[in-house]
């Protein structure tokens, strides 16, 4: 058989994301064997282009020529995912959507007139279609190897809809707001993570986005009337998933 034509892709982001593929170790030589991978520049500056059976995208929209770019990688794609929480969301380039980026632009660069930036950094989603999204800043390893699996295999992916909340459950967790006070968003959080914040007595931050079912109006005033001051619960959520449309939609209506 035909081994499925891989292309790992950088958009604005840190790399992060893409680093968790090459920390799939051991997988990863497993991996190698089974698909061809045409584009990885992460791993390897060798690049044979498309077209791709499997797309793999990181990084926001933040230039008018990624925007270009992203629809000539999706178009070459049989089936495009984004992984991470700048892909997803826009992450952090994002929190630059709640203020003017002229002002940015100007308090950072000597020359802001030569830089070419979009007025938002949006997900991939807001340009093309997607076919999968794997959350997270960085992404989980497991949901990676269980997305490759599945689709060496011709199936679809099983990606977790739950709450974080629901793992803390599996791990006989202490719930660190009720117990402790602390401000958390595993009510309102997709699960992936595996609890790892609240595991160690800290609240979830959010970084694999809003959970399909969210009621973060009503889960605010509940924080509120439990002595969690609204300035804290804004900042909480106005993080590296601010801008995906449940958590977007909230702080707006604030």
């Amino acid at each position: 058989m035909t081994k499925p034509r891989l292309g790992v892709f950088k958009f604005s982001s840190c790399d992060g994301c893409q680093l968790s593929i090459l920390d799939l170790e051991e997988e990863l030589l497993t991996l190698v064997d089974s698909i061809d991978i045409r584009d990885f520049l992460e791993a390897s500056s060798d690049s044979k282009g498309g077209p791709y059976d499997i797309a793999l995208v990181e990084g926001s929209i933040s230039t008018p020529e990624e925007v270009k770019r992203i629809r000539k990688i999706r178009e070459e794609s049989r089936i495009l995912v984004t992984i991470g929480a700048c892909a997803t969301a826009g992450g952090l380039q994002a929190l630059r959507n709640w203020n003017s980026l002229d002002r940015f632009k100007e308090t950072v660069y000597p020359r802001p007139e030569l830089l070419q930036s979009l007025d938002k950094a949006l997900s991939i989603a807001a340009y093309v279609s997607v076919d999968y999204e794997l959350r997270g800043c960085p992404i989980s390893k497991d949901q990676l190897v269980q997305l490759f699996t599945a689709t060496l295999h011709g199936t679809r992916p099983r990606l977790p809809t739950n709450a974080v909340c629901f793992e803390c459950k599996r791990r006989a967790n202490v719930c660190v707001v009720v117990a402790s006070g602390v401000p958390c968003l595993g009510p309102v959080t997709m699960d992936g993570c595996g609890s790892i914040c609240p595991s160690y007595g800290r609240g979830c931050y959010g970084c694999f986005g809003p959970a399909d079912v969210v009621n973060l109006k009503s889960y605010a005033t509940w924080l509120e009337t439990h002595g969690i001051a609204p300035s804290t619960i804004d900042l909480l959520v106005r993080g590296i998933n601010s801008y995906s449309k449940e958590f977007r939609e909230w702080l707006e209506s604030r």
